[in-house]
């Protein structure tokens, strides 16, 4: 397995809210974590430096039970954040999104909390992997707007659940079987927001080295403006 990671800042934005980490473990495991961050100044960044290191920080090198593993670190994480928010006026209400994922040869499981995603790419294909908690994804899921709409929609940012905002946290926690030679993809919603799926499909197609693969995610997400910082982090099965 190969993992590899980048972050940019982006066009618009004056400072990198997202954190991401990556890392091996024993027994053939791989840790991938990213996180996006929101709250004024510097408490953004602030929230998902913070969750990425309690996360990761929180994952033994045999992890053992995966899903118990990730919904406590997950919780670790929030709390974390919650703790210091309420610590410093000026990181009052801060939060972050994450997305997680332990992962070896034939096997993932993912925990999220917000917008932030995982996709899965193999045999000419690709398959988000989390659902969004976000104001948008509920209207489609009531129907009420299409997958199309939602990603033209003014409140596409808003999301429903982020890590930290509250001293309690939902977070969705998912195993995944992954064929053999397949990619598991984490990404902040700087690249989602523009990047199609069919997009990153073809770049994946293209870049057959997990590192040149991460390159080109960002670099075309710069070529076609990027309004807010863009994370990926990628695990090659």
């Amino acid at each position: 397995m190969k993992v590899c990671g980048i972050t940019d800042i982006g066009r618009h934005r004056r400072d990198n809210q997202d954190s991401f980490a990556f890392r091996e473990l024993d027994g053939g495991w791989a840790l991938l974590v990213v996180c996006d961050g929101m709250g004024g100044a510097q408490a953004g960044s602030v929230a998902s430096s913070v969750a990425e290191e309690a996360l990761a920080g929180g994952i033994p090198e045999d992890p053992g039970l995966w899903e118990q593993t990730l919904a406590e670190a997950c919780r670790e994480a929030n709390g974390a954040v919650y703790r210091l928010s309420l610590e410093k006026r000026e990181y009052e209400g801060m939060g972050t999104t994450l997305v997680a994922a332990l992962a070896r040869s034939g096997w993932a499981c993912l925990v999220h909390v917000g917008d932030s995603r995982a996709y899965i790419l193999g045999n000419n294909a690709i398959r988000q992997a989390t659902v969004d908690h976000s104001f948008v994804q509920m209207l489609v899921d009531r129907g009420e707007i299409t997958a199309d709409e939602a990603r033209v929609h003014p409140q596409k940012n808003l999301i429903t659940r982020a890590l930290g905002v509250d001293r309690q946290v939902e977070c969705d926690v998912t195993r995944l079987e992954l064929g053999e030679g397949s990619r598991l993809l984490l990404c902040s919603d700087g690249l989602t927001n523009v990047l199609e799926d069919g997009a990153i499909l073809d770049l994946s197609g293209r870049e057959g080295e997990p590192e040149s693969f991460c390159r080109a995610l960002v670099d075309l997400t710069l070529e076609r403006g990027a309004p807010d910082n863009v994370t990926v982090v990628l695990a090659q099965l």
